[in-house]
């Protein structure tokens, strides 16, 4: 098909065209499921509470009045401000409930119940509502009450313990990878819940606990501990029981990272470096048998790559077939070239008029890829539009903003 045949074909539904959800949460985790759905085409309605909004319109590095970070977390949703604990905000939300196929929330367990919109409120309005709840540690057990933000659940699921090096502090995760894993979880949870629903046309609700989250990436790591009494320990920049996998230094400084792990690749790694006794030791031939001389190889690399320049040693091994690379920062994905030749990042222009570089969509589709709109919206920029779609009359509308039930951020450019 040529491009001029592209142009003129009708373009195709999105996948999950049709879709509402409801967002009542902020920050990361319950946002972050929303912003998946959205950008392959769901209807996605935030609702922020009047005059702050959600505090992520804040957080870390700012442009104007508003974080950087909001035009990726909250493109292709529209923000309705709404006063949740208000009798009259929560009957709005209950009249957009019973239109909406999922909501995702993500506050404290026992909070929307307060306020007259917990699941058993909620369904009974709609029957076939699915409804995504994340916490710090469930909807459930003697912890439930407790604060648990993302790095907390990280810890309490295994990973703190073993990230940074033997003898020294536990290190995070630069990022909150907790609340992202709990978010697509969330979104897995409401997939499987939308195929479930097509039987047997009822809803049901994902409890997705921060915690849980984490711990499902751990691997091996309690079948280790049940059936062989081990505790995995941290262990710096190598996996253990994975050999050779281990970041290493060069002699302008540097680093790169080096996965020699498979048994045909570690015998190409050894041959490269000029070391064909390891390459050809028996003892060495399977993985089991190189973990027990983990120091043994890594060492032999570290003597190879500390006399060389990195792009030596990654030109070399390249050459070889031998997974390899360098920790990449922002400015090195930016000027990357296959990043480039893959789209993996778009230039939007947000609500201020500014171009701004943002993650394009993933996972991608062949026929039906998700898309962004923009950046975030202004706080409160669409609920006029909403409530209109409700039917509520804009005196009502009016009188609701003069009480504070409402707000609209009515600037062109900005967020508040």
């Amino acid at each position: 098909m040529t491009r001029a045949d592209s142009a003129t074909r009708a373009p195709q539904p999105m996948a999950l065209e049709g879709l509402k959800v409801l967002e009542l949460g902020q920050l990361i985790a319950g946002p972050f499921a929303t912003k998946l759905l959205g950008e392959f085409g769901a209807d996605v309605i935030k609702i922020e509470p009047p005059g702050t909004g959600d505090p992520l319109r804040r957080w870390r590095v700012m442009r104007g009045d508003t974080s950087l970070w909001w035009h990726v977390q909250t493109r292709n949703k529209r923000s309705v401000s709404l006063d949740l604990k208000s009798e009259e905000g929560q009957d709005i939300v209950k009249r957009l409930v019973a239109e909406a196929d999922i909501v995702v929330e993500n506050f404290s367990p026992g909070r929307l119940e307060k306020w007259g919109l917990g699941w058993d409120a909620l369904s009974a309005i709609n029957p076939a509502l699915i409804m995504v709840r994340i916490s710090g540690y469930g909807q459930t057990g003697p912890y439930r009450d407790l604060p648990g933000f993302g790095v907390i659940g990280e810890a309490m699921g295994g990973l703190r313990y073993l990230s940074g090096h033997p003898g020294e502090s536990s290190v995070r995760v630069g990022i909150s990878i907790g609340d992202s894993l709990s978010a697509l979880y969330g979104v897995i949870g409401a997939l499987l819940a939308l195929q479930e629903r097509r039987q047997s046309g009822q809803g049901q609700y994902i409890d997705v606990a921060l915690y849980e989250s984490v711990f499902a990436m751990m691997e091996s790591l309690i079948p280790e501990y049940d059936g062989a009494g081990v505790i995995r320990e941290p262990s710096g920049s190598a996996l253990p029981g994975i050999t050779p996998s281990n970041a290493y230094r060069c002699a302008d400084g540097t680093e790169v990272l080096i996965a020699g792990n498979g048994d045909s690749i570690f015998k190409r790694l050894m041959q490269a470096i000029g070391r064909d006794d390891l390459a050809d030791d028996p003892d060495l031939e399977h993985n089991d048998g190189r973990s027990q001389q983990a120091a043994r190889i890594d060492g032999a690399i570290n003597d190879w790559t500390r006399e060389r320049e990195r792009e030596a040693v990654l030109e070399t091994l390249e050459a070889a077939r031998v997974p390899c690379g360098r920790p990449y920062n922002a400015k090195d994905i930016v000027e990357d070239p296959h990043y480039a030749a893959r789209q993996v990042l778009q230039t939007i222009t947000t609500d201020d008029g500014d171009d701004l570089k943002v993650p394009a969509v993933l996972p991608r589709l062949s026929r039906t890829p998700g898309r962004i709109g923009g950046g975030g919206p202004r706080l409160g920029a669409h609920t006029q539009d909403v409530l209109d779609e409700l039917g509520i009359d804009r005196d009502t509308q009016a009188r609701l903003r003069e009480a504070g039930v409402l707000y609209e951020d009515d600037r062109r450019g900005g967020a508040s």
